[in-house]
């Protein structure tokens, strides 16, 4: 049988680029062709050996009516010069831009919203438009990957299209990878200035609205008066940096939080945590959980969105509500006092990544509903 030729769509980066390296990475090399179409937020080295073709084109993340019609026209011309059996488009602007260039063509469509853009919490109005513009385009989709059950259960609550054209595919880490990170890594604590008799509080992600870096920021404002030696991480950078450095300062944090920027290999910092947590307003996934898990650390995580599909309350891991300072509190500093649900959490954690969430199942998923849609198409062409 021919390889099959697979398209890719790709505008946003960070979580999406991730994903989308691991996915390549781990996917059968003897059955597909990958061509990657994508933003200039994509590096070309990165994906040198990972695909056939590497198509940067402008695409820009805002709603724009001149720009994202430049772009549909440069990626069905993209489409016509290639002719992919699959197009495969990652998160909302691409999977827009995608579908909308490849209508007449008879190539089946998957789209992985990667967390619908409806759901991020915000203007209501403009989370309508991003749910109208969703139900607009099902009727040129031929299957949606869903990260998770929420993202699932959102789309047939919401009723953007039929149930029966969603497959949930759980997200999934390189784990070999993070093995491999840590070893080569030279992040010590001496080298960020933190002591090593510090209890290390940490976070990885977006400095923006919705990691709420704010909350983490306040916990540790209070924190600090609770354990001396506590201190505390930002692996990450964002929008809201100059806002949230300016709260440390007032609340007399200097010295006391470490904030990275961006960094290529987040999972040797996280490594350096004694606590680990992710406290999003909103939430398609929250990968940086499962390798918190693999890395044995103990994680308190807000109850929002998908994480309760990664994290179930006192078995590997403890739930709080959203931008509950006093609830994060609670939570540390109950695993600082109880030794059993420690080793019990990170334990019950680190079994669920090999269990669960290992990047090839997610790869050997992806193969074999492309091949399913792959002869699907190619039978009804013939007419069966």
């Amino acid at each position: 049988m021919n390889k099959i030729r697979l398209l890719h769509v790709a505008q946003c980066a960070g979580g999406v680029d991730c994903y989308l390296h691991m996915l390549l990475a781990h996917m059968d090399k003897n059955r597909f062709v990958h061509i990657l179409v994508c933003s200039s937020d994509y590096p070309r080295d990165k994906y040198e050996n990972l695909v056939d073709q590497f198509i940067q084109i402008e695409m820009c993340n805002s709603l724009s009516f001149i720009k994202d019609v430049k772009s549909v026209r440069m990626v069905r011309g993209l489409i016509k010069c290639y002719h992919p059996d699959i197009i495969y488009c990652h998160s909302s602007k691409a999977g827009g831009i995608g579908r909308i260039a490849n209508i007449g063509t008879g190539i089946p469509v998957v789209y992985n919203p990667h967390g619908w853009a409806f759901n991020m919490k915000g203007s209501k109005l403009k989370s309508l438009i991003y749910l109208w513009i969703e139900k607009l385009l099902s009727p040129l989709t031929t299957r949606y990957i869903n990260i998770s059950n929420y993202e699932k259960l959102s789309a047939i609550e919401n009723r953007v299209d039929k149930a029966s054209k969603m497959k949930i595919i759980f997200n999934g880490i390189d784990i070999d990878a993070v093995d491999k990170a840590l070893e080569s890594s030279v992040v010590t604590r001496a080298s960020l200035n933190i002591p090593d008799e510090a209890y290390l509080i940490g976070m990885v992600g977006r400095i923006s609205q919705q990691k709420a870096p704010d909350i983490f920021v306040r916990v540790a404002a209070v924190l600090k008066n609770i354990l001396p030696n506590a201190y505390f991480m930002i692996v990450g950078d964002g929008d809201q940096r100059y806002e949230i450095e300016n709260l440390i300062k007032d609340t007399g944090l200097d010295g006391r939080v470490t904030i990275t920027g961006w960094v290529n290999n987040p999972v040797a910092y996280s490594n350096l945590f004694d606590q680990a947590v992710l406290l999003s307003r909103w939430e398609g996934f929250g990968l940086v959980l499962v390798e918190y898990m693999k890395l044995g650390k103990p994680i308190v995580a807000t109850e929002v969105d998908a994480i309760p599909d990664l994290i179930v309350d006192h078995e590997n891991g403890l739930l709080v509500e959203m931008d509950n300072v006093e609830q994060v509190v609670n939570a540390i500093t109950e695993i600082i006092n109880n030794d059993e649900l420690k080793s019990k959490l990170t334990t019950n954690g680190m079994m669920r990544v090999k269990a669960l969430f290992n990047v090839q199942r997610v790869a050997d998923e992806h193969d074999s509903l492309f091949m399913k849609i792959y002869k699907h198409n190619k039978n009804s062409k013939k007419g069966y």
